[in-house]
């Protein structure tokens, strides 16, 4: 059964999830993939939104994307959303990174569920205290970390937890990308602007924005967290404040090695996550620019190559493929999986029930452990690279 096919057409048609967005107005890049993905699946409609701190922008924004209800800010939004019947159930926040908390509070405060950006706040703190609120107002708070709902992500999954690859020895993951390798932040573009400015992205450049997507699929698909880390953070890029490349050593509770790098001033990479894990048994391989295969490697035979939508896909990944078998699918495909699987779970939310076991999307808590590992690292590497817990 398809992500799509797991809950009636009527049923969607009828109960659309009534979606509101902070940030993500004109400019921003982020809010038009969110606002593509809940679409897809056909379970949201977009009905509020304060899209820009401006009020003059986000009411521009909304306009030229044909939204009715615009507010001037996230305050109003979230007390008048909710006293309205029709108001919106969930809200999306996609603004800078030092926004994420006083916005998802203001919005669970109003009783109403959160999908968030990582990292979902700028220190651990804050997190905890989100945790708090959304517990004792039994709110629904998913943080999109998108790479967890490709299918060749959740077939690797799968083979771990069912022993595939035997006992876990080694994580390898990277990121690294070019477009920071000079310092494009000085010519006023926006995404390098806020990015680069610890006000705004908090205290991690690099290791925040990219480090964390390595950093959780390390953690989805090996099954574990590091209890301890090496770090050592870099700023290549003259004047620029925060750091721009990454590398840390890991350490594994059960014995398992781990490494991760993470750059933005690496030429010749566009966005080239990747990820292996190693067990005494087999390893795997996976990559997000080539999204629809898995390398499987078991010890003392070929290579085998698992396809997206082949025969030898896993339920779990082939319950989240939508087309047949060489048809693409990617990014946008990715980030919609993760609506669909809250979707699900705002409608049972609905219902006063528990959501399918099936159903899997980060949670505040991976967003918890997101931000503890970047504080983990910076402290790391502050203190000259000294081994640290997370």
């Amino acid at each position: 059964m398809t992500i799509e096919a797991s809950y009636s057409h009527a049923e969607a048609a009828s109960a659309r999830i009534r979606l509101g967005m902070v940030g993500g107005g004109e400019g921003a890049f982020i809010g038009a993939v969110h606002r593509i993905a809940a679409r897809l699946d056909d379970q949201f409609v977009l009905s509020a939104g304060a899209l820009s701190s401006t009020p003059e922008k986000a009411a521009r924004s909304a306009a030229a994307i044909g939204l009715a209800r615009s507010y001037p800010d996230y305050r109003t939004m979230a007390r008048e959303e909710a006293a309205r019947a029709d108001g919106i159930e969930v809200v999306t926040i996609v603004t800078p990174n030092d926004q994420h908390a006083a916005v998802a509070e203001a919005f669970l405060e109003a009783g109403i569920h959160v999908i968030c950006d990582k990292p979902v706040t700028t220190n651990v703190a804050d997190a905890h205290r989100l945790q708090a609120i959304a517990q004792a107002r039994r709110r629904i708070f998913a943080v999109t970390y998108n790479y967890t709902g490709y299918p060749m992500v959740r077939q690797a999954r799968r083979m771990v937890r069912d022993g595939e690859l035997g006992e876990i020895r080694l994580v390898q993951v990277e990121y690294p990308q070019d477009w920071l390798t000079e310092p494009l932040e000085t010519t006023g573009q926006k995404q390098a602007a806020w990015r680069t400015d610890p006000q705004r992205s908090g205290p991690g450049g690099c290791i925040g924005d990219i480090g964390t997507h390595a950093y959780q699929l390390a953690g989805f698909i090996a099954g574990m967290q590091p209890s301890q880390l090496c770090a050592e953070l870099s700023t290549f890029v003259p004047g620029r404040a925060l750091d721009d490349n990454v590398q840390i050593m890991l350490r594994y509770a059960n014995g398992a090695r781990g490494m991760l790098w993470a750059s933005q001033v690496a030429p010749g990479n566009e966005n080239a996550l990747r990820i292996r894990v190693y067990g005494s048994r087999a390893g795997l391989e996976w990559q997000q620019e080539q999204p629809n295969r898995l390398q499987v490697s078991r010890f003392g035979e070929a290579p085998q190559t698992v396809s997206r939508g082949s025969g030898a896909a896993h339920a779990d990944a082939a319950r989240v493929t939508r087309l047949p078998a060489g048809h693409p699918e990617g990014y946008f495909e990715g980030f919609a999986t993760l609506y669909s699987e809250i979707g699900h779970a705002i409608r049972a939310a609905r219902d006063g029930r528990a959501p399918a076991a099936e159903v899997n999307f980060p949670t505040l808590e991976d967003g918890i452990h997101g931000v503890a590992f970047i504080e983990a690292a910076i402290r790391s590497s502050a203190d000259g690279g000294l081994w640290v817990g997370v």
